[in-house]
């Protein structure tokens, strides 16, 4: 299979797939939706914490000197942050979230822009190598079904209809598609590029897991609960780790 056609599929799988599976989990009981997704946070921490350290960042060190790559890193986290001070970056799983008090446009637009940008880390990531590639998409689905779950429910709680909710939300995700072949392109054009994007993407990913989905898994439990999510977070990585290596 070319390069090329990994990009599609995994970005149809990123998005449509992810936005499938969160639908999914949006029409099962409440007990059980309240049990999966907490989980399922725990687990796309980890995969974007293994695919940012263990997969981009050090490709992007066998092409560009150690200082080069902190700066665009660091670089890369303070734009996300302007981003998210802007409300186009959001990434609430909560609906009291206060950022979701915005209209259902800006939720929808918003995500579009997000589900873009995760379109070029799965474009660079195999440009770069396959296994990176797979890792980044794996990266990317698990942190995109909790999202979208996220998503639907609030979708539905401002009055949009279950089959509206589906279908805007199906479009705002198909950006991914959009992004991937853009960035193929795009980078086939100027490889030069490639190491930079890389990371800005372990940024994008990095943001994610610090900023958001740790912040809202430090609130107290008891130690069976903590010592579950470690083994999930241990298993998100080890995901990476296993995907990196064949």
């Amino acid at each position: 299979m070319t390069v090329v056609l990994y990009i599609i599929l995994f970005s149809v799988l990123a998005s449509l797939g992810a936005v499938a599976v969160a639908g999914g989990i949006l029409v099962l009981p409440d007990r059980v939706r309240v049990w999966i997704v907490p989980r399922l946070i725990s687990y796309a921490l980890g995969t974007l914490l293994g695919a940012a350290l263990l997969g981009m960042l050090p490709h992007a060190l066998d092409h560009l000197p150690t200082r080069t790559v902190m700066m665009t890193l660091l670089a890369g986290i303070l734009a996300f942050f302007v981003l998210e001070k802007l409300v186009i970056w959001r990434h609430c799983h909560d609906q009291d979230c206060p950022a979701h008090a915005a209209s259902g446009v800006i939720i929808l637009v918003g995500d579009a822009f997000h589900n873009f940008v995760d379109g070029l880390v799965i474009a660079s990531a195999f440009m770069t190598s396959v296994p990176l590639g797979v890792a980044a998409s794996m990266a990317v689905i698990a942190h995109e079904i909790p999202q979208e779950a996220g998503d639907f429910g609030i979708l539905l709680h401002i009055g949009y209809s279950r089959r509206k909710a589906f279908l805007l939300n199906s479009l705002s995700a198909s950006t991914t598609i959009a992004g991937a072949v853009l960035g193929y392109f795009g980078i086939m054009a100027l490889q030069s590029a490639a190491p930079y994007i890389l990371c800005i993407s372990a940024a994008s990913f990095l943001y994610i897991a610090l900023a958001d989905l740790i912040p809202i898994r430090r609130e107290q439990q008891r130690i069976g609960q903590s010592a579950i999510e470690l083994m999930l977070i241990l298993a998100g990585i080890a995901t990476i780790v296993l995907q990196g290596s064949h």
